[in-house]
């Protein structure tokens, strides 16, 4: 497989994968728009040949669909997961061991390799201001890395092995930061290099860091696989690139002789800068926070070196594709890891980490006639208590009966779920709790709550497959829409604040009791805009999951509290955007009236969309 990151591109356009933007284009907003067009058009990876401002090239949508993306990995992809599926059960290579043979070469190629003498990414020291400096959404804080490779050592136990490589942004220019010799590093909650900074403040000495740009694929790929406690990234990377991780330390940091450029620095108890805003993933802007600052050492390129990027913004985008190939290689770990658990789909319309959907079992009664979640409700601890997965706000979770359960099917995964539950007992909240850092829809920066909605059993009602009379004709909640069978989208007034709103909801609850039952739709979505909600599934997980906060935004028709626990007849969420929410990503429309020029006819990219 590939070297380096030249030679994956090389094969890429070699059988019609990658195509070469010719023209200059200019890193400020031109970039990233270019991108997402060609990106949602399901085109080719993009070389940028003449980025403005800088000598080096860049590379996008490396990943941009699963077709090329098990390309690349075409030639190791089958004795990785071999590896992944011994390690989840032994038993396997003992029960057939001719087999696995192929299994055990492929990690001797995860063992990392030191080599002496002078990596060929150290052939040049630059500055960041020499890098192509992205700027990828406009109220963005400034220039970000998008696909790094940050890389950590365990202060008490150094050593590779003891290493961490995750994906945090890192933000070259902008607020703050000294020019070329700062930078913003973000990192979330439940991330190891934060482990290792704890550790080396503990201590009194500032945690090394190196940042790797580039390289072979799949050493980007290694930094965002979720991987079992013990498992190194760096082993990973060798297996998925079919070559040994090879590093050298220079200065006392670790430096990847694979890689295109390496920033190494130093993180300093206590020192953070304001970082952001930043578009991301949730597709709205994370805002300014504090987060550690790095003070920069050395920037090192190799010869000819490219720069990868991405764009991250409302789903589905190029980091989609990273989380079906991760699942594809790590999905069937969860099993392995939770017992009972058959599967955990984080949902990436709604921006992954605010909705789970799982599927478990119940094996806990079967002398009991009447069917209701209780081995479930184990599971969903067990699931709400593991590494990012903590971070949800929604868990939808539910056992196979006597049909089976595909939780990737949404429509149908949810349908079961509304025909079954039993709303005056089956929702269970947490509150005071940590969400995910980038979820700005809670009390405070990582802080909200959650709510385990669980439900098991015979079909308890009909769905309703249009909108039922009773919903219809409320004052101040109009264009009622149906979603799907059994969820309705209802318009309200704009949101002010929750001590406006606990008196409206009491309002809007009782009108809906006094209008008489309606079982067949158990969920009732509150939004500013009914029909963008219910144009598209997509839209209704997105607006829903991404701008409620269970605690907060869950109300219920004919609802009540018996011994702490909260029941009702009817679920209503409140999607209404509140104002201490983040503002959701805009392409700048100037910018994308100035980029047509390169898909016009006889331009680098004319006919890809």
């Amino acid at each position: 497989m590939y070297r380096n990151l030249e030679d994956c591109l090389i094969d890429l356009e070699k059988h019609g994968h990658l195509v070469r933007v010719r023209e200059e284009v200019d890193p400020y907003l031109e970039m990233a728009a270019i991108h997402l067009k060609v990106y949602e058009a399901g085109g080719p990876a993009l070389l940028f040949e003449r980025v403005k401002g800088s000598q080096f090239r860049a590379v996008s949508n490396l990943f941009g669909t699963m077709e090329r993306s098990k390309f690349i990995f075409r030639k190791t992809w089958d004795s990785v997961h071999n590896v992944m599926a011994v390690r989840n059960d032994p038993m396997k290579a003992l029960k057939k061991p001719f087999s696995n043979i192929g299994t055990g070469l492929a990690a001797f190629k995860a063992l990392p390799l030191k080599k002496w003498g002078k990596p060929s990414v150290m052939a040049q020291e630059v500055q960041i201001s020499d890098l192509p400096l992205i700027h990828h959404w406009p109220n963005d804080g400034g220039a970000f890395v998008t696909l790094p490779q940050v890389y950590s050592e365990d202060p008490e136990k150094p050593g590779i092995m003891n290493s961490n490589l995750g994906m945090y942004r890192i933000q070259l220019t902008g607020n703050e930061y000294e020019m070329n010799k700062e930078i913003g590093l973000h990192y979330q909650i439940h991330r190891g290099i934060g482990v290792h900074q704890t550790k080396a403040n503990k201590m009194g000495m500032p945690l090394k860091v190196s940042c790797f740009i580039g390289g072979p694929p799949a050493h980007t790929l290694a930094a965002v696989m979720p991987l079992p406690e013990g498992l190194s990234e760096m082993t990973v990377a060798g297996m998925l690139s079919g070559h040994n991780f090879r590093y050298n330390y220079v200065d006392g940091y670790c430096i990847s002789s694979d890689a295109d450029f390496v920033i190494t620095g130093e993180i300093y108890p206590e020192d953070t800068k304001p970082e952001g805003p930043f578009g991301d993933h949730l597709g709205y802007y994370s805002l300014i926070h504090p987060f550690p600052v790095m003070k920069i050492h050395k920037v090192y390129a190799k010869p000819n070196a490219i720069w990868p990027f991405t764009v991250v913004g409302r789903p589905p985008q190029e980091d989609t594709s990273f989380g079906e190939l991760i699942h594809e290689l790590t999905g069937d770990s969860i099993k392995h890891e939770i017992p009972g658990v058959k599967e955990v789909h984080a949902v990436d319309a709604a921006g992954v980490h605010p909705l789970l959907f799982a599927v478990g079992s119940e094996r806990y009664t079967p002398y009991q006639q009447v069917k209701k979640p209780t081995e479930l409700l184990t599971l969903a601890n067990r699931i709400l208590g593991t590494g990012q997965l903590s971070l949800a706000k929604y868990l939808f979770i539910t056992a196979e009966d006597n049909e089976p359960i595909n939780s990737h099917h949404e429509v149908n995964f949810l349908t079961y779920i509304l025909e079954r539950i039993d709303l005056r007992r089956d929702i269970h909240f947490y509150t005071n709790t940590t969400i995910d850092t980038l979820d700005y829809s809670g009390t405070g920066l990582n802080s909200g709550s959650k709510v385990v909605i669980a439900a098991y059993g015979d079909k308890l009602r009909n769905l309703c497959h249009e909108v039922p009379e009773n919903l219809k004709g409320i004052r101040g909640y109009e264009n009622v829409r149906l979603i799907m069978s059994g969820v309705v989208a209802m318009q309200g007034p704009k949101f002010n604040s929750y001590a406006d709103t606990e008196n409206e909801m009491r309002g809007l609850c009782d009108a809906l009791q006094e209008k008489g039952p309606f079982e067949t739709c158990p969920m009732i979505v509150l939004c500013d805009d009914s029909s963008f909600l219910s144009e598209s599934i997509h839209n209704f997980l997105w607006v829903t999951f991404t701008r409620s906060n269970p605690s907060h935004d869950i109300h219920g028709v004919n609802s009540f509290y018996e011994h702490k626990h909260w029941g009702c007849d009817n679920l209503i969420i409140d999607a209404r955007t509140k104002p201490h929410q983040a503002p959701p990503l805009v392409p700048d429309p100037t910018v994308e009236k100035k980029i047509e020029r390169l898909f016009v006819k006889g331009a680098s990219l004319g006919g890809i969309i």
